[in-house]
């Protein structure tokens, strides 16, 4: 009997130890821990987590886009031992080295809804950004026929997901004869305050001015803020004189979109970025391939639909 109960002991135990060996600790790095786009990611990513049952999602970023403190996150993480990163670049060519130590400690390495293409990151994961910018300006076209003049805004200049979407839109405005405002591109570096006063600027500056179409979602997190530039355009917007075609689909931005606030939202996916984050580093963990690029896809919402994305939401 006693002999019996030592190996059923000895058993447990090798199981506990398999158990333990199985399990991962994975880190999602987003740009800024104060952009609520990142927040989706980051349940996404701890619901995939919780699904697989072995894995961890560890959620950590700069508290502001600053890509140095990115770089020395991703460093700590490395030291700690992580079992794999998932990375929402701010600056490509800062995280370079980074990566390749990542990669040199055998450490599993994707990207996330910003990718470093020429970094040694095994994949990446997230929208195709040429094809969101395309779509903002295909969608502005919709709204506004007659070409006419543009400003856009973007997040930090050396953001690549960011670049692509700027490349996307201005092949499809300046491909149908709009022309681009003084000034235009503004740099908002992430922050939602500055991005909603840089729109008011923009249409202040520019009183004829045909559209104001930002690349990302920023002003719309200020929304306050932004409800003040759009009451002070509102019967430009009303006559279809100035759409305000809006990228992404949070809850703040599906109700002002609601609320006449928005003419249209291009949304991207990155609830989805961080489930499939999860299951990407599982396989490379476990020396399996995923394919170098995975594309979430896109949604536009209008006043037609947002009923049923806001439910969704909740």
């Amino acid at each position: 009997m006693k002999s019996m109960l030592l190996a059923a002991v000895a058993v447990v135990s090798l199981m506990s130890v398999a158990h333990a060996a199985d399990a991962y600790k994975f880190a999602l790095i987003p740009k800024g821990m104060d952009n609520p786009y990142f927040d989706l990611s980051r349940d996404g990513c701890q619901a995939e987590a919780k699904k697989l049952g072995n894995v961890t999602c560890i959620y950590k970023g700069p508290a502001t886009h600053e890509p140095a403190t990115e770089v020395q996150i991703t460093q700590d993480f490395i030291t700690q031992g992580i079992d794999g990163i998932a990375i929402s670049v701010a600056d490509a060519d800062s995280v370079m080295k980074v990566i390749k130590q990542a990669r040199d400690a055998n450490i599993p390495v994707i990207t996330f809804d910003a990718d470093a293409d020429k970094s040694a990151r095994q994949a990446y994961v997230g929208t195709d950004n040429t094809e969101m910018g395309r779509e903002l300006g295909r969608q502005l076209i919709k709204a506004h026929p007659k070409a006419g003049t543009f400003a856009t805004q973007s997040g930090g200049p050396a953001a690549a997901n960011l670049n692509d979407r700027l490349k996307g839109l201005y092949e499809v405005l300046k491909g149908a004869g709009w022309t681009e405002v003084k000034g235009s591109p503004a740099f908002c570096n992430d922050d939602s305050a500055l991005a909603a006063q840089q729109l008011s600027d923009f249409a202040t500056a520019n009183p004829d001015i045909d559209a104001i179409i930002p690349i990302g979602g920023w002003a719309l997190f200020a929304p306050k803020a932004y409800k003040s530039f759009v009451d002070s355009n509102m019967d430009k917007m009303k006559a279809g004189k100035l759409p305000l075609v809006m990228p992404d689909t949070l809850p703040v931005e599906l109700q002002l979109l609601k609320d006449g606030y928005v003419s249209v939202l291009v949304g991207q996916r990155p609830y989805e970025m961080g489930e499939k984050a999860m299951d990407m580093l599982v396989a490379l963990k476990k020396g399996e391939k995923v394919p170098v690029m995975n594309a979430v896809g896109l949604d536009v919402v209008t006043k037609d639909n947002v009923d049923k994305f806001l439910s969704a939401a909740k």
